[in-house]
């Protein structure tokens, strides 16, 4: 009975508890809104078809897999290249480069001549997507600038000069 007697107690200095909280929540404008939360997002979950409880819970279908086969070198139909061939590439020569502070790039006007890092006679660069791929020499064809390629970089080289 004394158990009793302390449970009572220690059950209505809980409900004191809530109710100090409850008051104090009211006071600062914030009351008791669980409810109307709980259903406000009722009202949103059943507005989306569903209704909140577990048994609506429903696993995805899994396809299983009984081997994953792993592609080896070799084997299998060759990659289309026809996917890639019309892909439009940006080529261009680079003849030269250099620097030079803004005072003098803001100096130059029509007439002035800019030194760059090549000597005159040696191959140009053939760029492609800004990547060199070659190196050549200038030609005229029917009256227009064209390039002969005179040294083309092996793929390999290339890797070599994209990883530095």
């Amino acid at each position: 009975m004394a158990d009793d007697k302390k449970d009572e107690q220690q059950l209505s200095e809980d409900e004191k508890l809530a109710a100090e909280w409850e008051a104090a929540m009211e006071e600062s404008g914030d009351g008791d809104d669980s409810g109307s939360a709980e259903d406000e997002w009722a009202a949103a979950m059943a507005e989306a078809g569903q209704t909140g409880r577990d048994d609506d819970v429903q696993t995805a279908p899994m396809e299983e897999f009984d081997h994953v086969r792993q592609p080896t070198q070799g084997s299998g139909p060759a990659p289309d290249m026809d996917v890639i061939l019309d892909i439009p590439v940006t080529i261009s020569m680079e003849v030269g480069n250099t620097q030079i502070p803004i005072r003098n790039l803001l100096q130059l006007n029509q007439g002035s001549v800019i030194e760059l890092d090549r000597l005159a006679g040696e191959p140009l660069d053939v760029l492609v997507n800004g990547t060199l791929i070659a190196h050549g020499e200038v030609v005229m064809v029917n009256e227009k600038f064209g390039i002969r390629l005179t040294d083309v970089i092996s793929p390999g080289e290339r890797i070599k000069r994209l990883q530095k």
